[in-house]
């Protein structure tokens, strides 16, 4: 009936011959008449026409009309669904094996597979077969679609495949995620081969990426439920940490894709981004960290040569073949050189990414001053107090905030005053406290455009709540316990590092003979300071609670040097007083409960266990790429001639281009500059 009903074919024409044919009669083909044989060996006369089934025109392909491959589907998966698999099967086998390439029959060989162009046809009998194609029973088939190639083929065929998936998922609701989830799998691809298609010219990745989208914003448009079904799939398909460079970044380009047609999701989609980042930016600083010099020396060497553009890592003649994983289990395997691969690795993603954002985000600053650059920067603001504030020693995207903050003063006063909050509010939690006091700091003391005024007045306040925190702990101190009195040592080291890079801005006046730009002028020099800061401060640091004793020894001595020599506070005798303590008899552990002061199970403990960290969050910043958006936007650490009789000749600024990409792994392993 459905032959008889095309009616556009004459039967003198060419046999009607389905592909789907039951496997007995696959084989050799039997002897035909000379007007077939002609018609096989010359495909030049096979009849081949376009057909648009939206638009209701009967085409013909390879001799099959459009009735007729819509019947020969449809008896197809209905006899499947009676227990019959063989031309379902092949069917199904059709779309599973379509990335093979096209062979061309021969004169005596049975064509048992579609020419390329031929299996839009079968899409969209597939498309009219729909009340069949949605039973349970068919999912193998459904799921074989899903997985073919189409974005690789012509627009045509991704129009037909696109309104096939609207037709299934019409039909069929529980097709939604399936659907989506193909779409947003291909996020990652990022060469040609990953979805071109055997017949077919390449596809170029933007021309690919347009028709994803396209498909993807269809059906956005057409099942409203689809918004959050994408917003989960976003989360659980974005590449793995140990996933390349590649697929990241071309991951992460898709997203601000779609961010651009689905504005009610923009926010969750950046806070997506930035909190991958930082998750490959703390482990990163992990990994670094628990590296011997010999191993931190085989990353540097492994970065060495001309850094990738961030754009360069999907350009396609890329090789990152590099990336793919090493089998632990090979006989060949190197354990250092799979970390020293690992982190190189690590490093490039968190460049490439960090550089995009950079990107991203500076269009938004042509008028640092205006509505619109204030607009974005509280999407900054939020996305760092959520995400990388609590993250433990995130080591570069706060940088982000740190460049942005500093573009105008209403952008500095908001990130300073969101940290100054979070710091000193009664009901944050202590390690939030403490985490946005280092930040607060660190940008203080960092920031090459944070103004003098904002540094003296952020100095004098964290030595009002300095003050307040002394006479509320010094009633109950036995001596300097960094478990008990955490919050006021945090604050006082974060008050010496400040002094430590910014402590011209602390001198109200000095003598003649002082040339504010020679910072060894001021050395032995009778200075007035702001207030009265060189009291205030000695009241802290000779006080009970002893802060020299648990603070970072490296910023304890760097502060000790200069005040000494800027006649601001004499304190090597307490330095010296406090080689001889022991900070395990002062545990708060130990006498809590009215115990001895000595404890022995801590007796086998460092004392560097109970002193804090010298981690500032502005520390230098040397990915090789993306720090190109920070230049003029940091106080590097210079030590001053004279200072001390072997630090003449150190200075940052005197050492070469070699040195400073030394620095660029150095830097990550270490956390802070006052090492060197």
């Amino acid at each position: 009936m459905a032959k008889a009903s095309s009616g556009s074919v004459a039967t003198s024409a060419t046999s009607i011959r389905s592909i789907l044919k039951p496997t007995s009669v696959l084989g050799r083909r039997k002897v035909q008449d000379e007007e077939d044989l002609e018609i096989t060996e010359n495909p030049s006369k096979r009849r081949k026409v376009l057909f648009d089934d939206i638009r209701n025109v009967t085409y013909e392909v390879s001799g099959r009309t459009m009735e007729q491959v819509k019947f020969e589907v449809r008896t197809a998966l209905e006899e499947h669904l009676r227990g019959s698999d063989g031309q379902y099967d092949m069917l199904k086998e059709m779309f599973s094996q379509n990335k093979k390439q096209y062979v061309p029959p021969t004169p005596n060989d049975e064509q048992d597979a579609p020419q390329p162009q031929e299996l839009q046809i079968y899409i969209m009998a597939l498309t009219s077969c729909m009340p069949v194609l949605k039973d349970k029973a068919c999912n193998g088939l459904v799921k074989a679609i899903l997985n073919s190639s189409w974005l690789g083929r012509d627009e045509t065929f991704v129009k037909a495949f696109t309104h096939f998936l609207a037709a299934l998922v019409s039909a069929q609701g529980s097709y939604l995620s399936p659907v989506l989830a193909m779409l947003v799998d291909k996020f990652s691809l990022g060469r040609p081969s990953a979805w071109s298609a055997p017949g077919y010219p390449e596809v170029p990745r933007e021309v690919m990426r347009d028709r994803l989208h396209s498909s993807l914003r269809y059906m956005l448009q057409m099942f409203p439920a689809a918004k959050s079904v994408l917003e989960t799939l976003l989360d659980s398909k974005f590449p793995f940490t140990d996933e390349s460079t590649r697929a990241h970044m071309a991951y992460i380009h898709n997203l601000f894709r779609v961010k651009d047609y689905v504005p009610d999701i923009q926010d969750d989609i950046l806070d997506l981004i930035l909190n991958r980042v930082v998750k490959i930016d703390s482990q990163m600083q992990v990994d670094l960290e628990d590296m011997d010099d010999d191993v931190t020396a085989g990353v540097l060497y492994a970065l060495r040569g001309t850094p990738r553009a961030s754009s360069d890592w999907e350009d396609e003649d890329v090789d990152d073949s590099d990336t793919e994983s090493v089998d632990s289990d090979d006989p060949g395997y190197d354990e250092g050189a799979a970390r020293i691969k690992t982190v190189k690795e690590s490093v490039e993603k968190m460049d490439a990414a960090l550089d995009t954002l950079f990107q991203f985000y500076t269009p938004h600053f042509v008028n640092p001053g205006s509505d619109k650059a204030f607009d974005t920067f509280t999407v900054i603001l939020r996305e760092f107090d959520q995400i990388v504030l609590p993250t433990y020693k995130s080591r570069h995207t706060q940088f982000l905030i740190f460049h942005f903050a500093q573009l105008h003063e209403r952008l500095t006063d908001a990130f300073c005053g969101q940290l100054i909050a979070t710091a000193f509010q009664g009901n944050t939690p202590n390690v939030l406290k403490q985490a946005a006091a280092a930040y607060l700091a660190s940008f203080v003391a960092r920031g090459a455009h944070v103004p003098r005024d904002l540094v003296r007045s952020i100095f004098r306040l964290l030595m009002i709540h300095l003050e307040q925190y002394r006479k509320k702990y010094e009633p109950v101190c036995r001596g300097p316990d960094l478990k008990r009195f955490h919050p006021y040592y945090s604050l006082l080291q974060a008050t010496l590092y400040i002094f430590c890079f910014r402590w011209q801005d602390l001198v109200l006046s000095a003598p003649e003979c002082v040339d504010p730009e020679d910072a060894a002028s001021y050395i032995g020099q009778e200075l007035t300071w702001i207030g009265d800061i060189g009291r205030d401060l000695s009241i802290q640091i000779f006080g009970k609670l002893n802060p020299l004793k648990v603070c970072a020894p490296v910023i304890v001595e760097e502060f000790a040097r200069l005040a000494h020599r800027l006649n601001f506070m004499y304190v090597y005798p307490l330095v010296e007083a406090n080689k001889r303590i022991r900070l395990t008899q002062f545990l708060s552990s130990t006498y809590s409960t009215g115990g001895a002061l000595r404890d022995a199970g801590y007796e086998g403990q460092e004392e560097s266990f109970h002193q804090l960290d010298p981690y500032f969050p502005f520390d230098p910043y040397q990915l090789p790429i993306s720090k190109r958006w920070l230049v003029g936007d940091y106080v590097q650490w210079k030590a001053i001639p004279g200072l001390n009789a072997d630090d003449d000749e150190d200075s940052d600024d005197m050492e070469d281009e070699g040195d400073e990409e030394l620095e660029v792994i150095e830097g990550t392993a270490t956390d802070s500059e006052l090492d060197d």
